[in-house]
């Protein structure tokens, strides 16, 4: 048998959620509620019809084409249908109300940048809280290709202040 402190009990419980579908289906579903939500440069839209994707088309090393390539692999002939699930698609949820706070970050120079400025923005028009961050020139996945790049430590850094702030550090 394991006892814990109450304070042991509690902080296991403050649970941060690294994916947007994972907050919505736990909401849904009256499951463990996170304290917040951290999500970088999250692919978010199975239409893939954003000016920044279409802007990114044969650019970087996830243009629009991986990314129609990637959600057909996910969804199948579904894929840009009124038939996919906001678990799989979180752009598709018609409510975004009741979700725990967000940092989403994304780079101002990859596919993603539109749609996730717009999940911040619906976020925010729900009353929820989103910070969000478009780093100029970044790309898709550049604090991990280049991890030494001032874009890159200062996206890091970012993320680490707003998980200090919210558990309280």
């Amino acid at each position: 048998m394991v006892a814990f402190s109450a304070r042991a009990c509690s902080a296991a419980l403050r649970l941060a959620a690294a994916g947007d579908s994972v907050a919505l289906l736990a909401r849904d579903r009256n499951g463990p509620r996170a304290i917040g939500q951290v999500l970088m440069c999250p692919m978010l839209d199975d239409r893939n019809d954003t000016p920044s994707a279409h802007q990114m088309a044969g650019r970087g090393v996830w243009d629009r084409t991986s990314n129609d390539t990637g959600w057909s692999a996910l969804l199948g002939e579904a894929r840009g249908t009124d038939d996919v699930s906001p678990y799989a698609a979180p752009a598709r949820a018609d409510d975004l109300s009741g979700l725990p706070p967000a940092f989403i970050d994304v780079g101002s120079a990859e596919t993603f940048r539109d749609e996730d400025i717009a999940y911040a923005s619906r976020i925010w028009q729900a009353g929820g809280i989103a910070e969000l961050h478009v780093w100029p020139g970044g790309f898709h996945g550049f604090d991990g290709m280049v991890p030494q790049a001032a874009l890159s430590q200062d996206a890091r850094a970012a993320r680490l202040r707003w998980l200090r702030r919210l558990l309280g550090e």
